[in-house]
């Protein structure tokens, strides 16, 4: 077959899945006549991605999509694709293994090396490992929003309204958002959705001529993950959604969240105050939440180089979510409070780096293009009720408000799951608040025969191959490479908060 009929064929296989969408069960006849495109050619990988230790290798290839796999002779996007192969025999090989590390906005290009490198060495043996820039990321069309409503300003307003005249001007700045994301990447709006990307994964699949497609997802790659699922369930592998996003709306996931967060918070507070010996920042958790809000109050009134309310709210929206990270952030507070230097609490990285604006503005394209939106009303009172339990709360994660100014109005939610998938695993650590685990439950309803493998007494977002807890990576491994499913859901000891250095 020449090159494009191979396309040809392709596109006609997608053409038909998108109009059999309401019936899953009847989407593994035209998927299969996928297996037709041009193969996918590897050579080698851009700088950014990272060079896996001799003998292995990775190498890069890229993918032409339809922009819109309903229309799949219209504009097309580039999916930008690595891999690197597995280590073991031929006979102990088991397919391809795709990685995503959440999101939405993550870039998983160098994500089949760094993953790669902290799998067990019987899944390393058994998979090619298979990263992917998503549509909208990093080396795969990226989307820009330009100044994207002044978040990249520096230092960047307050951004937890107190009273009505905030609350006005934290609308205004999610509309100005809103119309910066429509200025700059209008035409893209409704099509670098999770449905499309996972379009996207079936190509990838296809194209690397795999009868099947398994799968790890990390946070955001949980809801990339069952997304694949609920179109293509016959084409699935073995599955494992690790930190997972729960179904129901970004905005509902964003509210829970924020009040997940303050949880954390709570914990970080009581955990600094009973080393108050090496942080010197109080000696109970009312001492030490104190110290906090000092150091909050001091950079709104007088930000530092750039340094305001913020940066600190992202910075310890961050630290929350690793508890390897809290003894970084205490120092920092004290640093501040004792010096007058934020530099501790600081990130690497630029906020506003090419890098950093390409995965804010997917962050919310793809989050507004999931499903339907808050209104105005909803965002205001739910801060409310969030500032009801806790007047200083971090609402660095509500990046799904903006969608309430939205110039694309998706009419409904991305589906997940499906009965007709073969069993999933889902992963998740008791405490984490980034993800929290009632998402997990909620979509272990949607995937009958899936098991839950639950880190008790952990307190981090990301589990599998990160935390280190030899019960759950035994536990996944035996499913990734024997296929064996747990009779009942799994608990593992976790290690509890982490002693401070």
């Amino acid at each position: 077959m020449t090159r494009p009929a191979r396309r040809t064929a392709l596109l006609c296989a997608f053409a038909a899945a998108a109009a059999l969408l309401p019936a899953a069960p009847v989407q593994a006849a035209p998927v299969q006549a996928a297996e037709a495109p041009s193969p996918l050619r590897f050579t080698s990988c851009p700088d950014s991605v990272p060079r896996p230790a001799a003998p292995e290798r990775v190498e890069c290839g890229r993918l032409s999509m339809p922009l819109d796999w309903h229309r799949p002779w219209g504009p097309r996007v580039e999916v930008a694709v690595s891999r690197v192969r597995a280590s073991g025999t031929p006979a102990e090989r088991r397919g391809i293994l795709l990685v995503n590390p959440g999101g939405p906005g993550g870039s998983g290009l160098p994500y089949a090396v760094t993953k790669r490198a902290k799998l067990p060495e019987s899944v390393r043996r058994a998979y090619d490992v298979v990263g992917f820039d998503p549509r909208g990321v990093g080396r795969s069309t990226p989307v820009t929003c330009g100044p994207m409503g002044g978040l990249f300003d520096s230092p960047g307003g307050d951004p937890v309204p107190a009273g009505a005249g905030a609350e006005r001007t934290y609308l205004a700045s999610l509309r100005a958002l809103a119309d910066d994301c429509a200025t700059h990447a209008g035409r893209l709006l409704p099509y670098l959705s999770t449905r499309q990307t996972a379009y996207d994964m079936e190509a990838i699949r296809a194209a690397l001529g795999e009868p099947r497609t398994s799968f790890l997802g990390v946070s955001y790659g949980s809801y990339l993950g069952a997304a694949y699922t609920a179109r293509f369930p016959h084409r699935v592998g073995r599955m494992v959604l690790d930190s997972v996003v729960g179904p129901g709306s970004w905005y509902d996931f964003d509210v829970l969240q924020s009040r997940a967060l303050l949880r954390q918070r709570d914990t970080f507070l009581a955990w600094t105050a009973a080393r108050a010996g090496r942080f010197g920042l109080g000696g109970t958790p009312a001492a030490v939440r104190d110290s906090y809000l000092r150091v909050r109050r001091e950079l709104a009134a007088r930000p530092v180089a750039g340094f305001g309310p913020a940066e600190f709210d992202r910075a310890v929206y961050r630290a929350l979510g690793r508890t390897e990270r809290w003894a970084g952030l205490a120092d920092g507070l004290r640093g501040q409070l004792t010096d007058g230097d934020p530099d501790g609490l600081r990130p690497a990285g630029a906020f506003d780096s090419p890098e950093s604006r390409n995965y804010e503005a997917a962050n919310r394209v793809v989050k507004c293009a999931d499903g339907p939106a808050p209104s105005p009303r909803d965002i205001v009172a739910d801060i409310r009720r969030t500032r009801r339990l806790d007047p200083q709360p971090v609402l660095t994660g509500m990046e799904a408000s903006a969608c309430a100014y939205w110039h694309h109005r998706p009419g409904r939610r991305t589906p997940l799951g499906s009965p007709d998938a073969p069993p999933v695993l889902l992963v998740a650590s008791a405490h984490d608040p980034v993800t929290p685990i009632e998402g997990a439950r909620r979509l272990q309803h949607l995937l009958p025969g899936s098991r839950l493998v639950t880190l008790d007494d952990d307190y981090s977002h990301g589990v599998f191959a990160s935390r280190g807890d030899a019960c759950v990576d035994d536990t996944v491994a035996a499913y990734l490479v024997r296929g064996e499913v747990p009779s009942a859901n799994v608990r593992c000891t976790g290690p509890d908060l982490p002693t401070a250095r």
